[in-house]
């Protein structure tokens, strides 16, 4: 697959609600199969998705016309998140949700994914892109490093080990410079 061929993010609309709490599902599945139970393990219903479209926004990227990946961007700070680890900025997004079919994995699609979230990022404006991934087999803490995100410390919160990632927009001032 080439970097032509990849699908880019768009905004996801109400209609998108049931393909992506499907393909979320699906990502959940496949990790319980390979790792085992955990937090990685909920089902995603319809109506949490559209929760999410209301208070966030959610892209899709498509393939062929099916959606193969989707993340969510908020301005507001996640549970899990500790803002003290992380760089001080003044606009920071947070990003939740992330999923790439599982067919589709180990293609590009993630990382386009984020490439594409780093300019919606810029558009926004933002200064830093945060995220928490599970500090286990099942998470994506290597995928987000090797995207280029810093890892800014490691926390477990409600007994969930997670591992925080940071990546600060270039070009954009942030508040500690």
């Amino acid at each position: 697959m080439t970097a032509r061929s990849l699908p880019t993010l768009e905004l996801a609309t109400a209609d998108d609600a049931e393909a992506i709490a499907t393909l979320r599902t699906a990502v959940a599945a496949d990790l319980t199969r390979r790792h085992g139970l955990g937090h990685w393990s909920a089902q995603v219903s319809d109506a949490g998705v559209r929760r999410s479209l209301q208070s966030s926004r959610v892209y899709v990227a498509r393939q062929d016309g099916r959606i193969v990946g989707t993340l969510r961007l908020a301005t507001k700070k996640p549970w899990a998140i500790d803002p003290a680890r992380f760089t001080p900025v003044a606009r920071p997004l947070y990003l939740t949700d992330m999923a790439v079919a599982v067919t589709g994995q180990r293609q590009g699609i993630g990382r386009r994914c984020l490439e594409d979230a780093v300019e919606i990022a810029r558009q926004w404006p933002a200064d830093a892109i945060r995220l928490d991934a599970y500090d286990a087999a099942a998470g994506a803490g290597a995928f987000y490093a090797k995207c280029g995100y810093r890892e800014m410390g490691r926390a477990s919160y409600r007994g969930v080990p997670l591992l925080y990632f940071e990546l600060l927009i270039p070009g954009t001032e942030t508040s500690w410079q």
